[in-house]
C-alpha cells in the first residue's frame, strides 16, 4: 500500500484530493494537513508520498521541503501547485523534489503519479518540463558541461547517470548502498560541478554524454 501525505492550505483540496487518490486500491492517505503542521505530520504518520503545496501562509511548501528531506526515510515529495510554474521549479529540484505537478492535473494521472513517485522516479508536469529544458537549451552551456562531467569523479558520474535514469535521491542511495544525506551532498556537488544546473537539467546533459544506461525496475 502507498501511503500518502496531502499538505495545502485548502481544507477542500485536500479533501478532493483524498478522495481521488483513495479511490485507487492500492493508495492509502494516512493524513493531510497545512503547512504548519506537515513536518510534525510526515514524521508521525509516515509516508512514502507527500504532496505538497508551494504557496501556503505562515509555513510555505519550499521550507516544508527542505525539513521533510531531512527526515530519516523521507518520503518522495512532488510539489504542487495551481500556479504558474515560472520560478519554483529550478528551486523545488534543486532542493531535492522529485516531482512537480499542477492542481488541475487529471484523477487518473494523478493517481499514476503517486505511483511514479513511490518507486522512486520523477514527475514533471508538461509546465515545468518546458521551464527547465528551455532554460538548459538556452543556456548556451553544452560545451563547457561536457568538459565538466569528464572532470567529476567516478562516484559522482554514478550518481549523475542515476539522477538522469529519473531516480530521486532516496532511490540513487538504494541503488548505491549509500546514506541519503551522502547521496544528497553528491547531487550537490555534482549539479555545482555542471555550472549550477537543476535536476532536470542535468538529467537531459546525462543522456546527451551517453551516461545513462536502462535502469531495471525496483
Amino acid at each position: 500500500m502507498i501511503r500518502v501525505v496531502v499538505v495545502d492550505d485548502e481544507p477542500l483540496v485536500r479533501a478532493g484530493l483524498r478522495v481521488i487518490l483513495e479511490s485507487a486500491k492500492d493508495i492509502v492517505v494516512v493524513a493531510d494537513c497545512g503547512g504548519a503542521d506537515a513536518v510534525e505530520t510526515v514524521r508521525s504518520r509516515g509516508a512514502d508520498v507527500l504532496l505538497l503545496d508551494i504557496r501556503m501562509p505562515v509555513v510555505d511548501g519550499p521550507t516544508v521541503l527542505r525539513q521533510v528531506l531531512g527526515l530519516p526515510d523521507a518520503p518522495a515529495v512532488s510539489m504542487l501547485t495551481t500556479f504558474d510554474a515560472d520560478g519554483f521549479v529550478d528551486e523545488a529540484l534543486w532542493l531535492g523534489a522529485a516531482g512537480f505537478l499542477m492542481k488541475n492535473t487529471s484523477p487518473e494521472q494523478l493517481i499514476h503519479s503517486v505511483r511514479v513517485l513511490a518507486a522512486g522516479r520523477r514527475v514533471l508536469a508538461p509546465e515545468a518540463l518546458e521551464e527547465v529544458v528551455g532554460g538548459y537549451l538556452t543556456a548556451g552551456r553544452d560545451d563547457e558541461a561536457a568538459r565538466r562531467v569528464r572532470a567529476l569523479s567516478e562516484r559522482e558520474r554514478q550518481v549523475l547517470a542515476l539522477v538522469g535514469a529519473g531516480l530521486s535521491n532516496r532511490a540513487v542511495a538504494h541503488r548505491l548502498h549509500l546514506a541519503h544525506s551522502t547521496v544528497k551532498d553528491h547531487v550537490s556537488s555534482v549539479l555545482a560541478k555542471l555550472g549550477g544546473l537543476n535536476r532536470v537539467q542535468a538529467a537531459v546533459l546525462a543522456d546527451r554524454a551517453n551516461l545513462i544506461d536502462p535502469v531495471p525496475d525496483r
